[in-house]
């Protein structure tokens, strides 16, 4: 096999899509291995996990400053571990046109929806608002426009009676596990 392409995971928060793909990167055939963590809250629980697996991190608050150089920073951590490909896990923060640009075609996000259904937040409670029998996951490229790009595949999870956001987004989470790991292998060994 190749050597396997360096991913770099910005999160926000728990980190439970970076402990699945850090999971699917220890397997001996995988395509990938993730070289980076890298978040917009120094106190996400993801940074500290990803901390004590050894792996590389960057966590700096990004609230205040102007986003050019915050995104700067983030390129310099980026580019200091090699890394190839981004994979957003939960990011809370829109990436500037012209980062996306820079690195067009290379950065991969797990959306909590069946795009192009749901864009943005709250997409659990709007789908059983909205009377949806299911709702899911989506991976799909990232670019300029909020969750536009070409989707790479899709997971689908029945929505159930009785069901809140809370207890959709908890099913939906175990199917983000599975799917994203596995679109992005197939993705980098392109």
């Amino acid at each position: 096999m190749s050597a396997r392409r360096k991913v770099a995971v910005l999160l926000s928060g728990r980190g439970s899509n970076l402990q699945a793909l850090v999971a699917a990167a220890r397997e001996p055939h995988c395509a990938f291995e993730v070289v980076l963590a890298a978040s917009d809250k120094p106190e996400a629980p993801g940074i500290a996990w990803a901390a004590e697996q050894g792996i590389a991190t960057f966590a700096t608050p990004a609230k205040g400053r102007a986003k050019a150089e915050y995104e700067a920073e983030i390129e310099a951590a980026l580019h200091h571990e090699g890394a190839e490909f981004i994979a957003l896990a939960g990011y809370m923060r829109l990436l500037s046109p012209a980062f996306v640009q820079r690195w067009q075609g290379r950065v991969l996000n797990i959306h909590p929806s069946l795009l192009p259904k749901y864009k943005g937040l709250d997409t659990h409670a709007r789908a059983i608002e909205a009377g949806d029998k299911v709702g899911g996951c989506s991976v799909h490229i990232v670019t300029e426009a909020l969750d536009e790009g070409e989707v790479l595949g899709r997971a689908v999870v029945p929505i159930l009676p009785g069901d809140t956001p809370e207890k959709l987004a908890a099913r939906v989470l175990v199917a983000e596990h599975r799917l994203y790991p596995r679109l992005l292998a197939e993705y980098v060994a392109r």
